[in-house]
């Protein structure tokens, strides 16, 4: 069978507001823990050189209390991805003798985002996938971020563009949020002129609770509040019943998927270009409309280190092909399947609605749309 991992990885950049400023970001957060080193290339999809990464620019820009940059990967997140690498291990290694227990560039492909730290998090989880053992070079494929498709790209997707800044102001008028935004604010000492919304408040509130650092005790308070409102936001701007949303989110994305699991099960297809494990590292942005395609969304923010696994499974008598989904160590059943081995033309034929190829994406995102009567 294949293995398909979308893992989220730490997100670590924290943006400093009021009650904030008594946390300190010390850069001996950033020490490498020995267990995660792990020798890595990182190139395009070709082959070639490793793009240039403007959100890597951008942080270097901003240096946080303390003196540590924003937008980086702690030894903290270092040690989650390694430890969710040794779950990986345990799964495929151990347990079930799928994978080598070495490193194999034949059996393994390697894609992320171009974030600093994300080819970090995916370093530490190889890691710990592999106990730092390999038989060949461990190459990362990265893309330049104008034609990402591992996360929303609202930089280049002008509809989805619009679509969401459309209706990401108007979420922070609908009554819950704006009245549970308000209290928050005030519990704070925050000036109500002052821009802040869930997200922000997530990032940092979860940032810190990792780090086992308190700045904010209003924040502790609202602990529940602020997630719930956080994920209602982003439901609220992505809209389940907007297909072409979700489409332009993670469509090109769910592509990918679909060409790696075809490729797998056509006998046509070269031994040389067969893997047995497709991982992409991704972001949270990524997993909340990804989970709400496949109909597995729990409405809870995607905590750090998670992953997304799809598994591809031929029947020994029949050679039907079958996949089965995991979330955080925990047994799926998507939309479209009739249990938890669901045959693979059905969970394909779920995911068509959702799936779209990059002509057909770069058309979407090109239209004109008059999105007034949906905010």
């Amino acid at each position: 069978y294949l293995k398909l991992d979308i893992f989220h990885r730490i997100w670590q950049m924290v943006r400093v507001i009021n009650c904030m400023d008594g946390v300190e970001w010390n850069p001996q957060l950033l020490e490498v823990p020995p267990q995660t080193q792990f020798d890595y290339t990182v190139t395009d999809l070709a082959g070639g050189p490793k793009p240039h990464s403007p959100y890597d620019s951008q942080y270097s820009r901003t240096t946080l209390k303390g003196g540590m940059l924003a937008g980086q990967l702690t030894k903290v997140g270092m040690q989650q991805m390694f430890a969710l690498g040794e779950r990986l291990r345990k799964n495929y290694v151990e347990d079930v003798p799928f994978l080598s227990p070495t490193f194999n560039p034949q059996e393994v492909f390697v894609r992320s985002t171009n974030m600093h730290r994300n080819l970090e998090s995916t370093r530490c989880l190889l890691a710990g996938l592999f106990q730092r053992q390999k038989e060949g070079p461990v190459v990362i494929h990265t893309v330049q971020a104008d034609s990402e498709v591992l996360y929303p790209n609202y930089q280049s997707c002008q509809n989805l563009r619009t679509r969401v800044r459309g209706r990401k102001e108007a979420a922070t008028s609908q009554p819950q949020i704006s009245e549970d935004l308000k209290e928050v604010k005030e519990g704070m000492g925050l000036d109500s002129s002052i821009e802040v919304d869930f997200f922000i408040l997530l990032d940092n509130m979860a940032a810190e609770q990792a780090h086992s650092l308190s700045s904010c005790p209003t924040l502790q308070r609202f602990a529940q509040v602020v997630e719930q409102r956080a994920v209602d936001t982003a439901l609220y701007v992505l809209q389940r019943e907007d297909r072409e949303s979700l489409q332009m989110a993670v469509g090109p994305f769910l592509h990918i998927l679909e060409s790696s699991l075809l490729t797998s099960v056509d006998p046509a297809t070269p031994p040389s270009e067969r893997r047995k494990l497709y991982l992409y590292a991704t972001h949270d942005v990524t997993l909340i409309p990804l989970l709400m395609t496949l109909g597995i969304f729990d409405h809870k923010w995607p905590p750090f280190a998670v992953d997304l696994t799809v598994e591809l499974y031929q029947h020994q008598q029949s050679k039907e092909w079958f996949v089965q989904l995991y979330y955080n160590g925990e047994e799926q059943v998507p939309r479209g399947c009739p249990d938890r081995l669901c045959p693979l033309d059905q969970f394909l034929n779920a995911m068509s609605a959702y799936t779209l190829s990059p002509e057909k994406y770069h058309a979407l995102c090109s239209q004109a749309q008059a999105v007034g009567s949906e905010e």
